[in-house]
C-alpha cells in the first residue's frame, strides 16, 4: 500500500511540475538579417574586402536589434556597424550606420541608401 500511496504522491509532483513550466513566458523573438538584406550589406563588404580595407565581420542578433559589425583586423574593435532595429521601421529609420566613436553617420529606411555612406570616397579640396 506504501508503495502504491508513493507513486501517487510521485506523479502529483510530477504533473505540478509540469503544470508549472508550461506557464513559464516565452522569450522574445531576436531580431536577424533577411536573405535580401544579408546579399546587400555582404556586396558592399566584399568591395571593401577586395580594396583591403576590411579583413573580418561579425554578426549579432538580439531582441531590439541586428547588427553587423566590420574590422580591419580580427583583434580590433568595430569599425563600422550596420543596425536593424524593427521597432524604428515605422519611424522610416529602421536601418544605421554607425561609426566606431559611437557617431551614427546615416540612418533610414532603405537599406541600399544607408549603406550608400560606406561607399563613399574622400576627395581632395584645394583651397
Amino acid at each position: 500500500m506504501t508503495s502504491a500511496r508513493a507513486q501517487v504522491a510521485d506523479s502529483q509532483r510530477d504533473a505540478a511540475i509540469t503544470t508549472t513550466i508550461g506557464k513559464l513566458p516565452q522569450p522574445a523573438p531576436k531580431t536577424f538579417f533577411d536573405r535580401r538584406e544579408l546579399a546587400e550589406i555582404l556586396a558592399v563588404y566584399g568591395r571593401k574586402v577586395a580594396s583591403g580595407e576590411w579583413r573580418d565581420y561579425a554578426i549579432d542578433d538580439g531582441r531590439d536589434k541586428a547588427v553587423f559589425s566590420v574590422f580591419r583586423r580580427a583583434s580590433e574593435f568595430p569599425l563600422y556597424r550596420i543596425e536593424k532595429n524593427p521597432r524604428l521601421m515605422r519611424k522610416q529609420a529602421g536601418y544605421a550606420v554607425v561609426a566606431a566613436t559611437g557617431l551614427i553617420l546615416k540612418r533610414g529606411s532603405d537599406l541600399r541608401r544607408v549603406l550608400g555612406v560606406l561607399d563613399t570616397r574622400l576627395r581632395v579640396i584645394s583651397p
